[in-house]
C-alpha cells in the first residue's frame, strides 16, 4: 500500500474537508436528532408568541390553577372570554399577575346569538352591550384586542345587509375602542361572510381606523381558501392570529400538524408580512400532557420545523 500522498490529492482532500467544515459550522445548518443529516434553518421575520384560549384549560380547576397550568405547559399568553361578572374579573386579573401569563385578548361572547347584522333593534342592543363589556374587560385586564365575529349571513339576513349593518354598528363602537386603547379584531369564521381575502382587506380598510383590524384564523380559512395567500393579502391588517389544524378531506378540525395545512408555508407568509404577535391555539381542551404537546407543536410551527404527531 502506497502511504505517500501527492500534492494534488492532498490539496483536493484539504479543500473538501474545509468546505465540509464550513458548511457544518455555519449557523444556518444544524444536525438533526440522529446527527445523520444537515437541515437548513430559515431565518424568519417577526416574533411569534405562544398563546391558548382559556376554554382549553380543565374546567375542574380554579382560574388561578388553570393559568398556572398553561404557564407550565409553555404558553406565555392567553385569550379569555367576555367576563360579565365583575367579581370574576378580579380573579382573572390576579391569576395573570401571579402566574405571569399575559392576557392579550378578549373573545366577545355575544356575536353569534346577537349578531351585528340582525335587523332586530333589540338584538343589536344586546350585541352592542356585549361588545362594550368586552372592550372594558380588555382595558381592565391589560389586553390589546377584542375578537369580534362581525356579522352572520343566513336565509333571513342578506350578504349586502350584513355588510352594511355590521360596518354601521362597528363604527359606533370605535370611539369607545379608541378611548380605551383597545383594537377590535374582526375574525374570519364559518359565517358565510367576507369570503375572499380581497374583500376582507377592503372591509377593514373602509373603516380607516387603527382600532379596527383583522383577527386571522388559519384553520377556519382552509375550507374556502389558502392560508398563506390570505395572510399575504391581509398583511399589516392582521392584529392577532388563531391557529388550529384542518383536514380538507374530512372537513374536520384536527390537532396542529395532523391535517392538510402546510405550516411551513404559513410561517413563511407571516415572515413575509413581518407579523410579530400572538398566535393563539383554539383547540379542544385537555390535561397537562396534552397542553404541553400542543405547546411543542406550536414551537415547531414558529421555528419552521415539521410537526410530527
Amino acid at each position: 500500500m502506497n502511504n505517500k500522498i501527492n500534492r494534488r490529492s492532498f490539496l483536493a482532500t484539504s479543500a473538501t474537508y474545509l468546505a465540509s467544515a464550513t458548511v457544518f459550522s455555519s449557523p444556518f445548518f444544524k444536525l438533526n436528532d440522529n446527527a445523520a443529516e444537515t437541515v437548513l434553518s430559515e431565518k424568519f421575520r417577526g416574533q411569534l408568541k405562544k398563546s391558548l384560549y382559556y376554554g382549553m384549560l380543565p374546567k375542574s380547576m380554579s382560574i388561578l390553577e388553570r393559568f398556572k397550568l398553561a404557564k407550565r405547559a409553555g404558553f406565555i399568553g392567553i385569550e379569555v372570554p367576555t367576563i360579565e361578572n365583575s367579581d370574576k374579573l378580579g380573579e382573572f386579573k390576579e391569576a395573570a399577575k401571579v402566574s405571569g401569563l399575559k392576557i392579550h385578548s378578549v373573545m366577545n361572547q355575544r356575536h353569534w346569538k346577537y349578531p351585528l347584522s340582525s335587523p332586530d333593534a333589540s338584538v343589536i342592543k344586546k350585541s352592542m352591550e356585549g361588545m362594550e363589556i368586552s372592550l372594558r374587560n380588555a382595558h381592565d385586564l391589560g389586553a390589546t384586542t377584542v375578537l369580534l365575529v362581525p356579522a352572520v349571513v343566513n336565509s333571513k339576513i342578506s350578504y349586502r345587509d350584513a355588510y352594511v349593518r355590521s360596518q354601521k354598528h362597528i363604527k359606533e363602537l370605535l370611539p369607545l375602542a379608541k378611548e380605551l386603547n383597545v383594537i377590535i379584531g374582526v375574525e374570519n369564521v364559518w359565517n358565510k361572510f367576507l369570503l375572499s381575502p380581497l374583500e376582507f382587506a377592503r372591509y377593514v380598510d373602509e373603516f380607516d381606523s387603527p382600532f379596527l383590524r383583522a383577527y386571522f384564523d388559519v384553520g377556519n380559512i382552509v375550507i374556502s381558501g389558502i392560508p398563506q395567500d390570505w395572510i399575504r393579502t391581509l398583511g399589516k391588517r392582521i392584529v392577532k392570529v388563531h391557529i388550529k389544524g384542518f383536514n380538507e378531506k374530512t372537513k374536520k378540525f384536527v390537532n396542529l400538524g395532523d391535517g392538510t395545512i402546510n405550516w411551513l408555508e404559513v410561517r413563511r407568509a407571516f415572515s413575509d408580512i413581518g407579523y410579530s404577535g400572538y398566535i393563539t391555539a383554539e383547540l379542544p381542551g385537555g390535561n397537562f400532557e396534552y397542553l404541553k404537546d400542543v405547546s411543542s407543536r406550536m414551537d415547531k410551527i414558529i421555528s419552521g420545523k415539521k410537526i410530527k404527531s
